[in-house]
């Protein structure tokens, strides 16, 4: 899905043309292509074992930031380095698409929306304003940073929450099981930018719904399987949240008979929050191998014992 399929092959071939023109790039079901000639593969969501066809492999480029698809894999060559794709653009498109959420949520986007679709003229006051409202981020990696200095440029108060302790530059941060509570309880619109782990799956559930301040905002831009969807949507039904922006689902697609669909207090996107486009991926990839064939460090590794 996140790499085009087929279809999107002519496109790849033009972007790495222009940025490693020796670069020999080749379609994942071609039937000429011989599994001990390739040397990288860029994928999304491979089928279980076909990386492990290939035995020659030196790298392997997710074809986004996460690669929680890729890891599920019991036959990923676990030797062979796994690079997650966060070139300079992801970071700044998240930062965008934050901003948007959360205004979104404070000038209360879903109700116009829901107007529109009516040709209502549904006219009312903004339920409060942007820089009224603490936002906190949970995860503060290279896009959390990126989306907390945005907003703080937008003037909206900002504070930041990660596994473990982090400094960042006119932001109040938390850190660890310890300074989770003391977070939420002052995150007035909460921003999940957590990497997908078995300690995150499930996180956004009824538990720490209830640690927010009461009318809530959510933006979830994480993975789809942190949130237990139901619980979210009681909690809008309820009033401890008033509002969400989500981007990523357990499953993609979202089914057609999802509540979250016509909710309206939820505004649903199809996990774009970051996505680079393909030549600024094909820049980043063709970069890493560049890097590889000199022989130095690889950026964004994923680390096994972290768990992205």
């Amino acid at each position: 899905m996140k790499s085009g399929g087929e279809g999107a092959l002519p496109e790849w071939k033009a972007h790495f043309a222009e940025f490693a023109p020796g670069l020999e790039l080749r379609w994942w079901d071609d039937p000429a292509l011989d599994p001990e000639a390739v040397d990288f593969a860029l994928v999304w969501d491979p089928e279980p074992g076909r990386l492990a066809r290939f035995p020659r492999l030196r790298a392997i480029f997710g074809s986004g930031a996460g690669v929680d698809l890729i890891t599920a894999d019991p036959g990923l060559p676990r030797h062979v380095p796994l690079v997650r794709c966060v070139p300079p653009e992801a970071t700044q498109r998240m930062g965008e698409f934050v901003c948007w959420a959360v205004l979104s949520l404070s000038r209360d986007a879903r109700r116009m929306a829901i107007a529109q679709a009516r040709a209502t003229w549904d006219y009312f006051e903004a339920p409060f304003a942007a820089a009224e409202r603490t936002v906190g981020i949970m995860g503060l990696g290279a896009m959390g940073q990126r989306a907390a200095e945005m907003l703080r440029g937008l003037g909206v108060p900002v504070i930041g929450w990660s596994r473990t302790p982090k400094e960042l530059p006119g932001i109040e941060t938390f850190a660890g099981a310890a300074g989770r509570d003391a977070f939420l309880a002052r995150s007035e619109v909460l921003v999940c930018l957590l990497p997908a782990t078995p300690e995150t799956q499930g996180i956004l559930a009824a538990p720490l719904l209830a640690r927010l301040p009461r009318g809530a905002g959510l933006v979830q831009v994480g993975r789809g399987a942190q949130q237990v969807l139901p619980d979210i949507i009681a909690a809008l039904d309820e009033g401890q949240l008033s509002g969400a922006v989500i981007d990523v689902f357990e499953p993609e697609p979202l089914p057609p008979e999802s509540l979250a669909w016509t909710h309206p207090r939820i505004i649903v996107t199809p996990h774009v929050g970051s996505l680079p486009n393909r030549r600024e991926r094909a820049r980043y990839v063709a970069d890493c191998i560049a890097r590889v064939t000199r022989g130095e460090a690889l950026p964004n590794l994923y680390d096994p014992a972290r768990g992205y």
